[in-house]
């Protein structure tokens, strides 16, 4: 198993020094996101600065973050969101990383024709070499478990090869069950996201600024990595916060707590870190 640190743990960092700061904590690699890295060009930077930074740090990119509105918009708008996910996907690739997260629809409830644009997604996938991963937001009106995933990802053609990524905050929020993910074929399962969830709030309830650090909260992560042991999942787990009290802290120092936090849970459960 290998441990990432997903950027927005440290959001404020800014780009380079996120890169920095996973490499001198000990990870093996960090989650970006699209929009950080338009932010860098558009203050002049280069997509080369990048490349470079994650080659100095010795750091993968196991996956990138992230496409939306494929699953919400129509006509000329849709035909946008297709080009938009074209650049995303080729940026995913051009820095090695091999998923694209696809975030579903904030607002339009339901599952119809999601696994339309989905399939879309999974087609440009194919062309750029980077899987398109289909996400559940726990608080979405849309995909927001796994067994709607499920469903989602049973319309698509098998042959596309269409894939989710687990996330503990999200599972425990909506009620995703142990006996859901034990029932998801491994090799659905593209990544994994590690954090907790507040304890003061009820499930159902929270949103991402709640998720504290592993360890803190109310989800039995011990149980849930269990299990994918057993289903035999050796990818990546990574840790994604969005947590001002954790923003506010030191960088370096908030990595490391987390990777430390990781590894402990990794050793009770008797998972081997890479």
């Amino acid at each position: 198993m290998k441990l990432s640190l997903n950027s927005s743990t440290i959001k404020p960092t800014p780009l380079l020094d996120k890169i920095r700061v996973a490499g001198e904590a000990g990870y093996k690699g960090i989650e970006l996101w699209a929009v950080e890295l338009y932010e860098h060009v558009g203050r002049g930077g280069e997509i080369s600065d990048v490349e470079k930074a994650l080659a100095d740090h010795g750091l993968e990119v196991p996956c990138f973050i992230a496409v939306r509105n494929w699953g919400e918009s129509e006509g000329w708008e849709y035909k946008l969101s297709m080009d938009e996910a074209k650049r995303r996907f080729e940026l995913a690739a051009r820095l090695g990383s091999p998923l694209m997260v696809c975030t579903p629809p904030i607002e339009r409830p339901g599952l119809d024709g999601l696994h339309e644009g989905y399939t879309d997604l999974l087609k440009i996938g194919q062309e750029t070499g980077v899987q398109a991963v289909l996400e559940y937001i726990s608080f979405f009106a849309s995909l927001n478990n796994v067994p709607d995933t499920v469903t989602v990802m049973d319309r698509c053609d098998p042959a596309l090869n269409p894939v989710t990524i687990l996330d503990a905050f999200h599972n425990w929020n909506n009620k995703t069950t142990l006996e859901d993910i034990a029932a998801l074929p491994l090799e659905q399962i593209a990544h994994y996201h590690i954090d907790d969830a507040a304890t003061d709030i009820p499930r159902g309830q929270q949103k991402d600024p709640d998720r504290v650090m592993v360890g803190d909260g109310a989800i039995d992560l011990a149980a849930e990595l269990t299990l994918l042991k057993e289903k035999g999942y050796d990818r990546w787990f990574s840790l994604e916060l969005f947590s001002q009290t954790w923003w506010a802290k030191d960088p370096l120092e908030c990595a490391k707590i987390g990777l430390e936090r990781m590894e402990e849970l990794c050793t009770k459960v008797g998972i081997k870190v890479e």
